[in-house]
């Protein structure tokens, strides 16, 4: 018996940067909150098929169905063919020049036959509140509103609105919940516009759009996509790639404060039947650090400013004396602190696999590598775009002065572990970034700062990493000091300057890491593991699949390295190469890839696709640089050249190093 759940990847997404919905291949909408990402769902299929809630648009028959997105947008069309006919589902969620806040908070969905005779159903079933709260349906002139009990932002009543020219109809066979729905038999020609629409408490249900209204929000929308990509200044291989990875990441953008989510699911799991199930719809600030990274290296700043304010307001209202550290792991996408994590026994999980888990409990951890990617992107951010001020400054050097005091203190890591605290290899890497950048900044603004402090700090952090993150007995850098198993976050140490690529310890490491799971390395083909979780003890127990962004990591260290050793280089094309095969049908990543090849984790990952944006550029230059290797045989041109070499410099880099980490979870 088949499952009635869609694979992970059978979904495409589109978004208004304030929130996002999952449409999958069979023209179901299977995940919407509203009106924010960390807003409890209105439909949660994806997470319980029978109670979740859902908006379908199914097509009779045996029809074929495809997915893409329309060129240069965050537009989506899902399209049914077969030999009685053939139609198109049109989805997007409305930006651009459309007035208000509340004019984001709908998503269109214009459904057009393009030959012989359709017979399309429609069944639109909210589950407001998690499907915890019961609601009501009014039918009017211009379609249905929904009215529930709770779900709304303030946790009462919350109203959904449904217009449409078609006459709709109600199933209430579940009095508490019910359903509206709609049987079409359409022709070629024929054309059917739905718009659901968040209501606040007073607002009304807007009359349905006129074609041409919809035509002209439909080309708003397109052209402001169009218009964003325009910014892209990536022009190497891999080029509609690396711009669909960066169209994802500003869907993943919540505009009105510049955070930036993580995922916009929850508690899609690293392991079917599994409970490695996460909420990632917060905004962390390693993974928002890197975004801005992963951003300016292709030419977005308008994005970076925005995160750069949000930073800075988080810097400006940290807790000094929190035993935890003045800044938390992760916040609200409105900047708050308090996301209490608890689990909704009344959902199965996607495909059985519970718990079903709101709020995220790491943000009470002590993970100490933050501090070095937020200085990392100060550092870049001051670089490439506006100086930093005074006010930020002064901050800043008490957030160093911090890492100085506590960097030797175990953490949970960057893996979020819910085990016993350790001495991980990369909290005490990044405590080392920190305290370099606030050095070069201070040198480069001649800003004032306790130099002598913070230089002898970093040494000693320098000292401590080569003697006790180092295992002989392995001969690799390690996951813990003293320990023995592998990390694959230790990766990062030349594309943050830690070592150079071409370090004996660290091809050493790379050389251990590229070895297969059952013989102690990371990695299966281009499938590289976080660490192997029957080594480790972290508390949670169960299993994951290979977690993408750690196999970007292993293509770009071995890029780098393979700038004097050129096989590393043409086996970090082949695994990148390898690696863009495991996108889905829209070059959409999960968080994870099991070993069939199926997406597992929160989908789509914005860690995944900055992974993917670094290691093509630098693929990319690494293969330029090779000579005969160069695309077309050509020379890039002055301003092409002035450029990447612009992009290319960063702290204590010579013009030809490249810049920076790519991120972490």
């Amino acid at each position: 018996m088949s499952s009635p759940y869609l694979p992970i990847g059978d979904y495409g997404l589109v978004g208004n940067m304030r929130t996002a919905a999952l449409v999958g291949k069979n023209g179901a909408v299977d995940w919407l909150c509203l009106p924010h990402f960390d807003s409890p769902s209105v439909f949660g299929a994806v997470l319980d098929h029978e109670k979740g809630g859902h908006f379908r648009i199914e097509v009779d028959g045996g029809y074929a169905c495809r997915q893409t997105y329309l060129p240069d947008s965050n537009v989506l069309v899902t399209r049914f063919t077969g030999e009685q006919g053939a139609a198109e589902v049109v989805d997007y969620m409305p930006v651009g020049d459309i007035g208000p806040d509340a004019g984001y908070h709908r998503l269109v969905r214009h459904v057009r036959v393009i030959r012989g005779t359709i017979k399309v159903s429609v069944r639109v079933a909210p589950a407001f509140d998690y499907a915890r709260s019961r609601h009501t349906v009014e039918l009017t002139d211009e379609g249905a509103v929904f009215t529930s009990e709770s779900g709304g932002p303030d946790g009462g009543p919350m109203r959904l609105g449904l217009s449409t020219v078609r006459t709709l109809y109600v199933d209430d066979s579940d009095p508490d919940r019910p359903e509206v729905y709609r049987d079409f038999e359409l022709e070629r020609g024929d054309r059917v516009t739905l718009e659901l629409r968040y209501l606040d408490a007073t607002g009304r249900l807007e009359e349905p759009l006129s074609r041409e209204a919809e035509y002209a929000l439909f080309r708003e929308t397109t052209d402001y996509w169009r218009d964003w990509l325009v910014g892209c200044t990536y022009t190497g291989r891999w080029r509609e790639t690396v711009r669909r990875s960066a169209l994802l990441l500003k869907l993943l953008t919540f505009e009105p404060t510049g955070a930036i989510v993580a995922a916009p699911t929850t508690s899609l799991p690293e392991h079917l039947g599994g409970h490695r199930n996460w909420d990632y719809r917060y905004s962390w600030i390693r993974d928002a650090a890197f975004t801005l990274y992963g951003l300016l290296r292709i030419g977005f700043t308008t994005e970076v400013r925005s995160f750069i304010g949000w930073l800075r307001d988080r810097c400006e209202a940290g807790i000094p004396d929190d035993p935890n550290g003045p800044l938390q792991i992760v916040y609200g996408i409105d900047g708050r602190r308090h996301m209490p994590e608890f689990e909704l026994d009344h959902l199965e999980g996607y495909m059985g696999s519970r718990p079903v888990r709101v709020g995220n409990g790491a943000a009470d951890q002590l993970q100490l590598d933050i501090y070095g990617e937020l200085l990392d992107a100060v550092y870049l951010y001051d670089k490439y775009g506006t100086p930093v001020a005074w006010e930020f400054w002064t901050d800043i050097v008490k957030y160093v002065d911090w890492v100085c005091a506590n960097w030797d203190r175990p953490d949970e890591g960057i893996w979020e572990v819910r085990g016993a605290r350790e001495h991980f290899v990369y909290s005490k890497l990044m405590c080392w970034v920190a305290l370099d950048r606030a050095l070069r900044l201070a040198d480069k603004r001649s800003l004032p700062a306790p130099r002598k402090r913070w230089l002898k700090t970093r040494d000693k952090i320098y000292k401590a990493i080569m003697e006790r993150g180092w295992s002989k007995e392995r001969g690799a850098f390690v996951q813990a000091f003293g320990g023995t198993a592998l990390d694959a976050s230790n990766l990062l140490m030349p594309l943050v300057f830690f070592t150079g690529p071409n370090d004996p310890r660290m091809i050493a490491t790379l050389e251990e890491t590229l070895k297969a799971p059952e013989d102690g390395g990371l990695t299966s083909d281009c499938l590289v593991w976080r660490y192997n979780t029957g080594e480790i003890d972290d508390g949670v127990g169960g299993e994951e699949g290979a977690f993408n962004l750690c196999s970007f990591w292993l293509v770009e260290a071995l890029a780098r390295a393979g700038r004097i050793e050129p096989a590393y280089l043409e086996k970090a094309r082949v695994m990148f190469e390898k690696m863009l095969g495991y996108s889905n049908h829209l070059g959409l990543f999960a968080e994870m890839t099991g070993l069939s090849g199926q997406a597992l984790g929160n989908f789509p990952q914005a860690f995944s696709h900055l992974g993917l944006i670094s290691a093509a550029y630098n693929i990319d230059r690494a293969l330029d640089e090779r000579g005969p290797g160069r695309r077309s045989g050509q020379t890039p041109s002055e301003p092409e050249q002035a450029r990447s070499e612009t992009v290319a410099l960063h702290p204590g880099a010579e013009p030809n190093a490249h810049a920076g980490p790519t991120g972490a979870r």
